[in-house]
């Protein structure tokens, strides 16, 4: 029966689902029999304020991040420190509307309040403030006073003004270190904790199968198993810290036709499940406690839509039971972009029965009008019931229903919080650091160091050289909401050193001459000349090129800047060409958010350099690198391509999309492979060897190799562990990742590397959709790179076929000894 009372619950029934001393689902139980059928819908919607211009059931693209690439071409200063841009911050009531939307939005309770602190430059003090009083109105709307869960961004660092921007998650990806990856997000999730956030909208765990999309910058690689360890890394750092992380976006988004964001996905169930699925499975396990929809189609079904995806994989065959969220505005878009509704209500009925339980940034489809079908017989109040049940579980487990909570007592330090601290920023600079990947050292690196000649004058020249925005993703809070706001002169926010000033800085006694050559796009070659110019009156040219993240092609990387081909942007091909022609040697630096095809230049550069927006201390991290300070360590999560051709766009291709062959004109292999960096050291690999040349069907064995360093300095080596399946029932990639470890050495010094690997690693989906082990020959394939496997071990599975689930073994463990240890390092 639905209750339509609106007497307040007795006290000892509110007393039971306040108490923290009960079992939470006991406390959700005694709460949801004293919901309304109107405040159970109440539940499963969102506010964002500030928006309320904003018509939910259109297809604008460019909500209040994409309105922030607005600027993104314009010559901002960089650099502000968080003290100068808070004084610059304007007063509290011309940040946020105070108009009566989050009043009736909160009429009957409310489940998330959206971007607080994300949405407009405030100060956390002010943002505090401001979460109070809205927290202060869904609890006076609320007849039982159930506080909102407040949800932010969180990809770069926590999206606010005067945190901490950390480098991309493509450069997490190129560290090869989850380790590193869960301490960047323990520090991000107790920041946000500490302003009174509970909910992440992070990681992104989408694998990258063409690089011409726009958001490659946000994902964590092409390959499932890199993406797999490092979202589960994040996941438990961020919920470590108290906050709950989102896994995005579910499934299929990445690999639209054309590369085109929100574009069709045309992709079978079998690539789906051996491909996209498992990094999602494993941050899970990690123990991952929401899920956000894609705004893709995958043949046909959008995911929001998805009941299949959403309700019977996710739910009955996973057995997620946290909470699943609409992204931003994706409930609507089943009507106005996807066609499968016919208005914004329909789509919530849609997206309520495939298993969303709350809808974002904004109510749409999730109204009242659920209410009147639910009493018409036309939604069966179970699925309500369901979907608020989870909502309820997590404010309960986030002690938002305890006896005596208050949203003061979870601010209380937000004025003096330092949302980039000295420890903040000592994770930038090791994440920046391990991220730069040193594709070819050449004749030119390092700069500076023992045998080196000496260096009197350098030339720095390029769009990323001085300008600070080009280190930083979409999602970083200078690129995604400051440009809005250029009058408010606040800079980047946070001090954020350029490759110029760094480079100034680590190499001193050297004449630095820059200039600029070009903008990141347009066609203005006034500047060419100079940089020209520089270069030839220079003992080494540094050219840093790339990218500048913004939003909805207001950049030339990031959300809804996708590429036509992988042509570096404007003219900065143009100005390579001019540098190169000069004659002194050229040191080409690319930061971007995506690779770009080098092949044209990699013959006549001096040193070639990878590196993936590598955030606020991404200058003092090129510099030491390029100087020599830092030894480099960082390996490539995608390929770097020869030509500016999309394809093969990643490395997991078959024999046919792997090689070159008779049957195509077109030669894929990459320049750099998945997995290439060099080290100003020198390694050795020996000793390879496998535990047992069969296994069953359902066993494991170990394999390890010996790793040197056989330089003359500290370095990292990354050893790699490969599959191939040389025969099986259905196609196959050539090799596939199946292990890795960062190794440190000091001259001199080697390790063992011993990988232990379950046969459920060899599994994939066979011809029936169902996940398998198959008997048969498999090559175990041991190197540096998906291009340098020197050791191929073969081994035999034996046995019958078996089925492998959700429950198989998803990664290889990893020990390292090393002589005159007493033990050995897990990883």
């Amino acid at each position: 029966m639905t209750r339509t009372s609106t007497v307040p619950a007795p006290a000892e029934v509110q007393d039971r689902w306040r108490r923290s001393d009960l079992p939470v689902a006991e406390r959700v139980d005694a709460l949801m029999a004293e919901l309304t059928l109107e405040e159970k819908v109440g539940q499963l919607g969102s506010r964002w304020l500030g928006r309320e211009d904003h018509d939910a059931d259109d297809s604008d693209f460019a909500p209040v991040g994409g309105e922030a690439g607005a600027a993104a071409d314009s010559d901002e200063a960089n650099g502000a420190d968080e003290a100068d841009a808070s004084r610059n911050v304007a007063p509290m009531q011309e940040q946020f509307s105070t108009g009566p939307g989050l009043e009736e939005a909160s009429r009957h309770g409310l489940g998330h309040l959206t971007r607080i602190y994300g949405s407009t430059p405030v100060t956390p003090a002010q943002g505090a403030a401001e979460l109070v009083r809205q927290q202060r109105v869904v609890l006076g709307q609320s007849r039982l006073g159930i506080p909102a869960v407040v949800h932010e961004e969180c990809l770069t660092g926590f999206t606010t003004l005067g945190a901490t921007v950390y480098p991309s998650a493509l450069a997490w990806a190129a560290t090869f270190d989850p380790d590193l990856v869960q301490e960047m997000a323990g520090a991000i999730g107790s920041d946000m904790a500490a302003l009174g956030v509970h909910h992440g909208l992070s990681p992104v765990l989408d694998v990258v199968r063409d690089y011409r999309w726009g958001r490659v910058e946000e994902t964590l690689g092409e390959d499932p198993y890199l993406v797999s360890l490092m979202g589960a890394a994040y996941v438990r750092g961020l919920q470590g810290a108290g906050v709950l992380a989102t896994l995005k976006h579910f499934a299929g988004y990445s690999a639209s036709r054309g590369a085109r964001n929100h574009g069709p996905v045309p992709m079978g169930r079998r690539e789906l499940a051996d491909v996209v699925l498992p990094p999602f499975e494993a941050a899970l396990r990690a123990g991952a406690a929401s899920v956000m929809n894609s705004y893709s189609d995958v043949d046909g079904v959008p995911a929001g839509g998805d009941r299949w995806l959403l309700t019977e994989l996710l739910r009955d065959a996973w057995g997620f039971e946290g909470t699943v969220v609409s992204d931003y505005w994706a409930v609507p878009f089943l009507a106005s972009t996807h066609g499968v509704a016919t208005d914004a209500e329909e789509a919530g009925v849609q997206a309520l029965e495939a298993g969303i339980d709350v809808e974002l940034p904004d109510t749409a489809g999730y109204g009242q009008h659920l209410v009147g079908r639910v009493r018409r017989g036309e939604l069966d109040e179970a699925l309500v019931d369901t979907a608020v049940r989870r909502v309820l579980t997590q404010k309960v487990a986030l002690g938002l229903l305890d006896e005596g909570w208050t949203p003061e007592a979870t601010v209380l330090d937000a004025a003096d919080h330092d949302l980039d601290s000295p420890r903040n920023r000592d994770v930038a600079r090791r994440l920046a650091e391990e991220s730069v990947v040193l594709l070819d050292a050449g004749t030119a690196l390092p700069l500076t160091g023992e045998g080196r000649p000496a260096l009197g004058r350098l030339a720095v020249v390029g769009p990323c050289a001085d300008d600070a925005r080009t280190f930083m993703g979409c999602y970083s809070f200078p690129n995604h909401v400051l440009p809005l706001y250029p009058d408010l002169d606040l800079g980047t926010g946070v001090a954020v050193p350029t490759a110029l000033e760094a480079l100034r800085s680590e190499l001193e006694g050297v004449e630095v001459a820059y200039a600029q050559g070009c903008a990141v796009t347009g066609d203005d070659r006034s500047g060419l000349d100079a940089a020209v110019a520089a270069a030839r009156d220079a003992d080494v040219c540094v050219a840093l090129v790339g990218d500048l993240a913004g939003l909805f092609g207001r950049g030339t990387s990031g959300e809804g800047c996708d590429a036509e081909d992988l042509r570096l942007p404007g003219l900065q091909g143009e100005l390579l060409e001019a540098l190169l022609g000069t004659g002194t040697p050229v040191v080409v630096v690319v930061v971007s958010g995506r690779p770009y095809a080098l092949g044209a230049y990699a013959d006549r550069a001096a040193a070639l350099v990878q590196a993936f927006m590598p955030g606020e201390e991404g200058g003092p991290a090129l510099a030491g690198v390029l100087g020599g300070r830092v030894d480099p360590s960082g390996r490539l999560p995608v390929q770097v391509p020869q030509g500016p051709g999309a394809q093969p766009g990643t490395y997991l291709q078959p024999v046919l999309g792997a090689v070159k062959s008779g049957a195509s004109n077109l030669d894929p292999t990459p320049l750099f492979p998945f997995g290439h960096g060099r080290a100003y050291t020198s390694f050795a690999l020996d000793e390879a060897r496998a535990s047992a040349a069969e296994i069953p069907t359902d066993g494991e064995l170990t394999a390890s190799v010996t790793v040197r360093n056989t330089g003359l300095r500290r370095g990292t080596e990354v050893v790699q562990l490969y599959l191939h399946d040389p025969v099986a029932s259905v196609v196959r990639p050539v090799r596939q990742l199946a292990g890795f470890a960062r190794v440190d050495l000091e001259p001199g010094a080697s390790a063992e590397v011993v990988f232990t690997v379950h046969a459920d690693l060899t599994s994939f989906t066979g011809r029936d959709l169902r996940r398998r082990v198959e008997p048969g020959e498999i090559e175990v394939q041991i190197g540096t790179s998906a291009g340098d496997l020197p050791f191929r071990l073969p081994v035999r599975l034996t046995g019958p076929v078996r089925s492998a689930g959700h429950d198989r073994r998803l990664v290889s463990t990893v020990e390292q000894h090393r002589p005159k240890d007493d033990g050995h390092r897990h990883r």
